[in-house]
């Protein structure tokens, strides 16, 4: 989920069958590097282009990044994710959500989406401390 987030935050489309062919040091490079401030996105978009080059596969296509994506915004949980919540008869507030890390508020976001296999959304509510 860490590389996950950074691949939104930087827009990039990694696809599967690339980074199957990442080794496990390179996959633990790309949770480790920063990719918070501008140069950081450029860099890590950067290393993930060349990764894939190095491998034989296709450049990644670049995504729009979003400049307010949903998971810094503390004062509103995404519906997605009050839906899901309520399916485990659980009702978060405002407080709680804007306790959370960004990447801890993205998971519950990404673990919500209908086009997801939400299994995980519970032990993710276990693990934030949010039940």
């Amino acid at each position: 989920m860490q590389v996950r987030y950074k691949l939104d935050t930087c827009g990039v489309k990694l696809k599967l069958p690339d980074w199957n062919c990442f080794s496990q040091a390179e996959r633990q490079q790309l949770v480790e590097l920063p990719c918070e401030t501008e140069t950081e996105v450029q860099i890590y978009r950067e290393i993930l282009h060349c990764l894939v080059a190095e491998h034989g596969g296709d450049r990644p296509a670049d995504l729009p990044i979003d400049p307010t994506p949903e998971w810094y915004n503390v004062g509103a949980i995404p519906a997605s994710v009050q839906a899901q919540s309520s399916n485990f008869s659980i009702s978060l507030t405002t407080e709680q959500w804007a306790s959370l890390t960004p990447l801890q508020r993205f998971a519950l976001i990404k673990l919500s989406r209908s086009n997801h296999e939400n299994r995980n959304f519970s032990p993710a509510l276990q693990e934030f401390g949010l039940v």
